[in-house]
This record gives structure tokens, C-alpha cells and sequence, in this order.
């Protein structure tokens, strides 16, 4: 339960946040500025890049007046005879219909008929050929579709009449308020009345960049004196499909689609087509209109398409900024536009879309932050930085092969914002952890341990556990003797700060965690809560090191005045100022945080705990410094020297147990030479000693009581022997079995208290 409340709170904390940082990102996103949306823009034209180049459905060609055609034919605008030509040419090679880029608002300056009139000739006018009226009759003769212009801001030159368009326009859904969303016209430039008035039809050309300058967008349709009037590409798709209806759709954000005829056009809510560029300039076929002129073209590249006049000549200033390019003749944008409706090949924004993307934005800070509130930071980057790949993927596939935008910018600023948001409230919750880590085991850790525990705050390193450790106890012999020959207990704490300080560093530095302090007791384990996978023999490492540093201490004190009293004790009684036994056992206990709501601490507990305890309790009774069980001698890997204290049971338990004890590092000869030993005879000795002990051991767990005695006798009577009470212990226990002989023998002995 209090694991599933601390993982419940943590969830409960990152899920706070990631409400936050979408709440801010949505509500940034409904009301977002200008220079947000241009770079959401911006970066869709990567994408187009990216992309490349598209085929075109080979139905539309562009009649281009270039600069070859101005060279050969002449400055622009030409004579209207020689555009005459042009169509008479286009509609003998089959063409389907012609579509003009380019408007005639005034009459033909190099007309004959206008040149007699202005010079007052007395001439036959009806044999003086007037070119605007013979354009007008080969428009009229020919599938010709007008251009014009209408004017978007208010100005005086406008004129206010309106083109005449064969189609009724059907508003569905309008109303008084998102009838405003179309684009609003406030006069016209149109072509000359003999021009216009013979025209099957006309569409308006202009082109609306958006704020950052570039094209992305041309309105299909714009209203002028309440009425709505077809873009040039949308006429003439009307005009191709025979449409005399045209049906304009509105919801309550504005426009949502164009029908007409058999196609179905999705726009934004100001009546706009977004383009699909299928790429940069001249990706649609391209004939010079002087060749036109001239007959000099392969009518198969005319023969039923739709031809659009329009210009690439940079002269006649119809060039635009597109997600291509940054110059890109306007006429080549209508002829995209067309080839998109006639294709059904569209890229749009649906009004809903605005939803989507908000969940967009919240999936992908949920995601983030909680990628990086439970995963290592590495992996958690890692991750992060697939997703971001992922997620632009689905973007570009969205809107090549969906046709649908969604917001780029956006789920970038979520995936960074969320990134750094979560990462800081890492770096604070670690902050916190890590002082309550340092708090918690400053003083009973090593620093390996404590850079584990810090490094891993979320391991469950805390959590109530079981685990196999190694228990060490130790205790400073006759300390009631010591603390009676204190001046005051001022003095005896400083006493146990000189003994304390170096044991719990000696027991740090070998990777232990220090429990508590009994007193003059210590305890201590390893394997918990870090990983110490050599545990057994660091604590036996630490344990002799403590001993081997009990005489340089014993040095220490005897020349500090304020221990005088104890000093003068220890020689009275010729005994050593500071003398200790150490229990040590490994096993399988319980680890964790325990205590009370007020007060806990991280503690081990179990048997394994309870037998290190009776084990130091027992370096009195077999005169060792140092006792073992054979769980931990089981996993020592280290070169020690062992002696076989007992087989035995302790209070409480009915499982026999080996008792050991480490009378120090086995060394080499060489190191023999210069080491301190915790011995005082010679090794040579000590082996022999120690076989002996062993064999006469032997012999008595085989019952062979006499033979062992003999044994033990002949070690007690030894001058310099290494252990005093424990041949006095075999000696006694083969006088009593040899008095008593045993049936069933084992062995083992049963030791009904403590110590």
C-alpha cells in the first residue's frame, strides 16, 4: 500500500504538470500570434521541399508571354491582332479552353481605327481594321476565359462596375455573420466593355500572399456587392464541367466548401484553396506564346488542355514567393490550383482540425513527461528524440497522402517545453531525494553506496525487501570497567568518539552501511540498500582492519591526558585499554524503511540479524576476536586463516550452526616479513597449532573422546597458544562424554544462553 501511494503521488505530480504545460500550450495555440503562425508556415514549406517535386496531370500547359516571346514580338502589352493570332492558333490545335492571367483594362494603343480617330484621318473606317474589336470577335469565336482584377482595399481609380458570370451561386449554410469570412471586394479592374461583353466568361486572378509575403493560399471566390464572384481557376473548372450551379457551403466558422459539377473543393474559412504545390517553377509544360504565334509548336502539346496565358517575364511583375521558391510566375500558381481540383489532389484545414491538434499537443506532453518522469534520462532522450521523428513523420504523411494540415509548430514546442519542464522538476524532486538520501546515510554509507542511492532515487532501494546481507556486531570488552574509571560522562562520550570515529569509517570504507550504535556497540550490514555483490568479504576486510587498528588506537588513548583514569586501569588490571569482538553471519533478512509515521529509519531484521548478535556474544566464551558462521565462510573468496571453534545450536534455534574464527589475512611469505599480525608466535607455529586444533576436532565429532583429549591437553599445556579458553572447552566436554559416553553423538552443542 505504501508503495502504490508513492508511486500514486509521483503520477499524481507529473500528471499536474503535464496538465499545466498543455493548458498553456492550448491556450497559446487558440490565440496564437502572428510571428507563431508564420513559423508553423514556414516550416509546412520544408516539408513541401522536402517532398520534392510532384507530376502534374498533364491537362493544363501555360502559354507563356517570356522573354523570348517580348524580344520577338515586342514590348508588352502587343498589338490585340497579334493576342488575336495567338488564340485563333490555340484554337485550331484543339485546345480545350484558354484561360487569361493577364487583363486588357485598356484599349490598344497601337489600333488603327484609334490612330485615325485621334489624327482626324478622312478615311473609310470600315476598311481600317480595328484590333480590339477583332480580339473581342476572336474571344467570342474561341473557348476563352477572361482575367481580371478585383481591388481589395478601398481607392478611387476602382472602377464599381461588376463582370457578368453565367452561373447562379447558391450560399448554403450562410448567415449574417460568416458570410464575412469571404473576402471582400471594393471595386474592379476589368477588361475594356467590347473585350469583356464577348467573353463566354471571366475569373478573377488576384493573388493574396500572406503576411510573411508568400503564397500558399488563393481565394476561389470573393464577394463584391454582396454578391460572390469564381477565381479564374474556378470558372474554368466550371466552365469545363458545364456547370451552370455553383454551390457555396458555410458552417458557423465560415466557408467550409465549393461544389460545382462533379467536384467537391475544401477550402478554409475565408474561401481559399490551399495549394499543393506540385513543385518549383516550370513543373507544368511550357510554350513560348511567340511560338504560338509563329505556328512554331507541336499541337499535341495543346490538343484538348487547358492553356493559361500568363507571364514568367520578370518585366511584367507577376512573380511570387511560393513554399519552392522565392520567385515563381503567378501564373504557374492558378494552373497548380487547377490541377489540384481536377486531380481531387487537396491539402486543407478543416474547422476541426483546431481540436485535433490540441489532443496532438496533450498526447504528446503526456508522453514526453512521462517518458522522462520514469525512464533513465539516456533512454528517456533516446526516446524522446523517436518520438519527435515519429510524430514529424505522421505530419508529412498527413499532408501528402491525407491531404490534411496539421499544426507543425506546436507539438515541437511540445515535445521541447514538455522536455524541459519535466527535466526540472527531476532536477528539483532529485534535489529533495537526494538530501533526504544524505540526511538518511551521510554518516553510514560509503560514498559508492551513496552515489548508487543518488544516482538511483527510484529503485525501490527504500521499499521493505528481502535480501541477502552480511551482519556485523562488535562490541569493546569490559567497557562497564571503563566507563566506572571515567572522570565524567563528558569524558567517556569523547572516549567513544575515538573509538567510534575510525570503526565506522573503516566500516564505510569498505562499502557497509552503519545501522546504530549500541552504547559501545556497533552494528552493521552490507548488501543493503545498495548492491555490494562481495559483501561477505568486505565485512570480514573491515572487521580485521578494525582489529589491526585496535593497537595504533590503544597508542592513541594511552597518550591522551583525558583518558589517564582508564589508562591507569587497564595496566592495574593488565588488560588492554580497548579490546573488541566482532560477529559476523550472512543470510537472507528483511530490509526497508521501518519505524512510525514520526520516527523511522532503514533497519534490517530477521534471524540472520538475530544470530550475528549471539555470535558476537560468543567471542567471550571462545576467547575470539573475530566469530563467523559457515554462511558467511561459504562465501568468503578471500585468503584467510580459519580455525573450527564449535558445532553448535544457539538459544532459540534447533538447526546446528559452525562457528569459525578468522585470526587474520592469510599472506605470503613476503608479506609475512612485513605485515602486523594479530598473533604473537610465528606462522609456523600458528599452522601447526591450528592443525593440531583441527584433527583433535575431528576426533571428537567421531566420538573418539580419548584420542581428543590427549589432543587438546598437549595444546592447552602450550606456552604461546593462540586461543585460551577454547582447549579448556574440548578438554572439559571429552572428560564429561568419556564419564558419560553419549548415544547418537552429532557433534553438536547446545548453548542455552546468550553468551
Amino acid at each position: 500500500m505504501k508503495k502504490f501511494k508513492k508511486y500514486l503521488v509521483k503520477f499524481l505530480i507529473y500528471l499536474s504538470l503535464v496538465i499545466f504545460v498543455s493548458t498553456f500550450l492550448s491556450f497559446t495555440y487558440s490565440y496564437i500570434p502572428k510571428t507563431l503562425e508564420s513559423f508553423d508556415k514556414r516550416l509546412r514549406d520544408y516539408m513541401f521541399v522536402l517532398r520534392g517535386e510532384q507530376p502534374d496531370s498533364g491537362n493544363i500547359v501555360v502559354v507563356d508571354l517570356d522573354d523570348k516571346s517580348l524580344k520577338q514580338i515586342g514590348q508588352w502589352p502587343w498589338s490585340r491582332n497579334v493576342v488575336a493570332k495567338m488564340l485563333e492558333n490555340l484554337s485550331k490545335a484543339g485546345v480545350g479552353l484558354i484561360a487569361f492571367d493577364v487583363v486588357f483594362a485598356e484599349k490598344d494603343r497601337s489600333n488603327p481605327i484609334t490612330m485615325v480617330d485621334k489624327l482626324h484621318l478622312k478615311v473609310d473606317k470600315e476598311k481600317i481594321p480595328d484590333y480590339d474589336y477583332i480580339f473581342a470577335s476572336t474571344v467570342a469565336q474561341t473557348p476563352t476565359i477572361l482575367g481580371y482584377q478585383f481591388q481589395l482595399s478601398k481607392a478611387n481609380y476602382a472602377d464599381e462596375k461588376a463582370p457578368q458570370i453565367p452561373a447562379i451561386f447558391i450560399e448554403r449554410g450562410r448567415t449574417d455573420q460568416n458570410k464575412n469570412m469571404v473576402i471582400k471586394a471594393y471595386g474592379t479592374i476589368l477588361n475594356i466593355p467590347i473585350v469583356q461583353d464577348n467573353a463566354y466568361s471571366s475569373g478573377f486572378f488576384n493573388n493574396v500572399p500572406d503576411e510573411s509575403g508568400v503564397v500558399r493560399s488563393v481565394p476561389l471566390i470573393i464577394r463584391y456587392d454582396d454578391q460572390i464572384y469564381p477565381s479564374l481557376a474556378l470558372e474554368t473548372i466550371r466552365t469545363i464541367s458545364d456547370s451552370k450551379k455553383v454551390y457555396v457551403n458555410y458552417d458557423e466558422n465560415g466557408v467550409t466548401s465549393i461544389d460545382v459539377g462533379d467536384y467537391s473543393i475544401p477550402t478554409d474559412r475565408y474561401g481559399r484553396i490551399i495549394v499543393n504545390f506540385r513543385g518549383g517553377e516550370r513543373t507544368f509544360t511550357y510554350v513560348s506564346a511567340a511560338d504560338i504565334i509563329n505556328g512554331n509548336f507541336d499541337p499535341k502539346d495543346i490538343e484538348g488542355k487547358i492553356a493559361i496565358v500568363g507571364t514568367s517575364a520578370a518585366g511584367l511583375l507577376d512573380l511570387r514567393s511560393t513554399p519552392f521558391e522565392s520567385i515563381y510566375p503567378g501564373v504557374e500558381v492558378h494552373a497548380n490550383v487547377m490541377d489540384n481540383i481536377l486531380t481531387d489532389n487537396y491539402i486543407q484545414k478543416p474547422s476541426w482540425v483546431d481540436g485535433l491538434n490540441l489532443v496532438h499537443i496533450t498526447i504528446l506532453t503526456f508522453l514526453i513527461i512521462m517518458l522522462v518522469a520514469y525512464l533513465p534520462l539516456s533512454f528517456a532522450v533516446l526516446l524522446i528524440i523517436s518520438l519527435f521523428g515519429a510524430d514529424m513523420y505522421l505530419i508529412f504523411y498527413a499532408l501528402f497522402q491525407q491531404g490534411l494540415i496539421l499544426n507543425i509548430l506546436f507539438p515541437i514546442l511540445a515535445i521541447i517545453i514538455s522536455t524541459i519542464a519535466a527535466m526540472t522538476l527531476n532536477y528539483f524532486r532529485e534535489t529533495k531525494q537526494n538530501k533526504a538520501i544524505k540526511g538518511k546515510f551521510a554518516s553510514k554509507v560509503s560514498k559508492e553506496v551513496m552515489e548508487s542511492l543518488l544516482a538511483n532515487p527510484d529503485d525501490n532501494s527504500f521499499s521493505a525487501m528481502s535480501k541477502e546481507i552480511t551482519v556485523f556486531f562488535s562490541d569493546v570488552r569490559g567497557f562497564t570497567n571503563i566507563s566506572e574509571a571515567m572522570p565524567n560522562a563528558q569524558i567517556l562520550i569523547e572516549f567513544l568518539n575515538e573509538y567510534m570515529d575510525p570503526m565506522t569509517d573503516i566500516i564505510i570504507n569498505e562499502k557497509g552501511t552503519v545501522d546504530k550504535f549500541i552504547g559501545d556497540a556497533i552494528m552493521a550490514y552490507w548488501n543493503a540498500p545498495g548492491d555490494v555483490p562481495d559483501h561477505a568479504d568486505r565485512a570480514v576486510v573491515a572487521t580485521l582492519n578494525q582489529l589491526h587498528h585496535i593497537d595504533e588506537l590503544n597508542e592513541k588513548v594511552r597518550v591522551d591526558p583525558r583518558f589517564e583514569a582508564v589508562v591507569k586501569m587497564s595496566d592495574d588490571k593488565g588488560i588492554p585499554i580497548i579490546d573488541i569482538g566482532i560477529g559476523l553471519n550472512s543470510g537472507i533478512a528483511i530490509a526497508g524503511e521501518m519505524g512510525s509515521s514520526q520516527r523511522s529509519d532503514y533497519t534490517v531484521i530477521g534471524d540472520p540479524v538475530n544470530l550475528g548478535a549471539r555470535l558476537e556474544s560468543l567471542c567471550k566464551y571462545y576467547n575470539s576476536k573475530c566469530n563467523i558462521s559457515n554462511f558467511t565462510k561459504e562465501k568468503l573468496t578471500g585468503k584467510y586463516i580459519y580455525r573450527f571453534l564449535d558445532l553448535v545450536t544457539v538459544k532459540g534455534k534447533t538447526e546446528p550452526i559452525e562457528i569459525w574464527q578468522i585470526h587474520d589475512y592469510d599472506r605470503s611469505a613476503d608479506e609475512e616479513k612485513t605485515a602486523h599480525k594479530l598473533y604473537d608466535v610465528s606462522r609456523e607455529q600458528l599452522d601447526k597449532e591450528l592443525k593440531l586444533h583441527h584433527h583433535g576436532v575431528e576426533l571428537y565429532k567421531q566420538s573418539k573422546f580419548q584420542e581428543a583429549l590427549d589432543i587438546f591437553k598437549d595444546l592447552e599445556s602450550w606456552e604461546n597458544k593462540t586461543n585460551k579458553n577454547i582447549y579448556n572447552i574440548y578438554i572439559e566436554r571429552c572428560e564429561h562424554y568419556i564419564a558419560e559416553p553419549p548415544e547418537n553423538f552429532n557433534g553438536v552443542f547446545v548453548h542455552n544462553t546468550k553468551g
